[in-house]
């Protein structure tokens, strides 16, 4: 099946969760990655269950923290 993985079209397994791609795409610091699918966020408790479907758009976002002096 195909996904679009950050902007890019991916061809990957039927059955994909969400954690086997964010194992797959080498996410650095995957403890701190958000996911969106299809624009709505996924809770990080279900990475592991949340089976992923054709077509679907994934993006991985990082908060980061900051401010002005």
């Amino acid at each position: 099946m195909f996904l679009l993985v950050a902007g890019d079209k991916k061809e990957v397994k039927d059955g994909l969760t969400v954690r086997e791609l964010i194992e797959s795409e080498n996410i650095e610091n995957p403890d701190y990655v958000t996911v969106a699918v299809n624009d709505d966020f996924v809770e990080s408790e279900t990475y592991g269950t949340r089976v992923l479907n054709e077509n679907d758009n994934v993006e991985f976002l990082y908060f980061m923290g900051g401010g002005s002096r």
